[in-house]
Formats: C-alpha cells, structure tokens, sequence
C-alpha cells in the first residue's frame, strides 16, 4: 500500500548525460529510446535539426540537444541515444542525448521550481532541478525544447 502513495506524491525522469551535466525528462512524455541510427538529412532547416528517421515506418524529425542548448556539436558514441518524446502540439520528435542513465523517482517535495529575471530563451528549458545522487539534475521542459524558436 505504501508503494501506491509514494507514487501519487512523486514523478519518475529519465535521466540523461549531457557532457558532465544531468538532465532529467519526465517518463510519461518519452515515447521510446533507440540506438542512434542513420539520419537523413533536411535542407535548409535550423542547425540543431538534425534531419528526419524512419521508426516503425512513421517519418520523425530528429534535433540535437546539445545544439538546441547552446552546448558544442555531438560527438558520437556506442552510448548516444535518441529519445522520441510525444509533445502536445508538435507530436512526437527526437532529440539526439549522449547517454541514458536511468530512471529516477523524485519526491515532489525534492523538486525546486526555478526561475529566471532573464528572457533568454535557452535558460527557459529547465523548469526545475532535484538531487541526484551527490549532484544535481535539470529537469527539461520538454515541450520549451522542441519549439522552433532561435
């Protein structure tokens, strides 16, 4: 029974590396995690989109969210992955992630809501931060991310 309250009180994240900094999606946005795999290429789009792939027959754009934060190009590795998110208006998209950690459970109380004076566009990606381990994680707006806004 205690399981059941812990859950009504909590929200599960996937958590992902960016370089040496940890950002966490909420689980109930993330449509499927797959091996990063050919990309085709788009002409004359946004640098951080990176093209479109093909999964399960359903065409789906692919960004890079290093570019999409202002972070250096991706390098690729045996442990990049793409993460299809299902988002209200734009359906589902991919984001290019250097690694998948894993699922972490956060107390709702654990999570601060943070907030900027700022109205750079980048820094609205993170609406709040929790503990993760002995550090901290950045939770994505994920619906923020994928707008087409530079």
């Amino acid at each position: 029974m205690d399981g059941l309250k812990v859950y009504a009180d909590s929200t599960q994240f996937i958590v992902i590396a960016m370089g040496d900094e940890y950002f966490g999606i909420d689980i109930n946005l993330i449509d499927n995690i797959v091996k990063m795999q050919h990309i085709t290429r788009v002409p004359n789009v946004a640098p951080y989109i990176k093209g479109v792939i093909n999964l399960r027959g359903e065409v789906l754009p692919v960004m890079s969210l290093r570019l999409k934060m202002g972070l250096e190009e991706d390098v690729f590795s045996k442990s990049t992955r793409i993460i299809i998110i299902r988002l209200e208006h734009q359906g589902m998209v991919g984001f290019i992630v250097d690694e998948v950690k894993e699922v972490l459970t956060l107390e709702n109380a654990a999570i601060e809501k943070v907030g900027y004076d700022s109205k750079e566009v980048r820094e609205g990606f993170v609406y709040a931060v929790g503990n993760y381990g002995e550090s901290l994680v950045s939770l994505l707006d994920m619906n923020t991310v994928a707008l087409e806004k530079e």
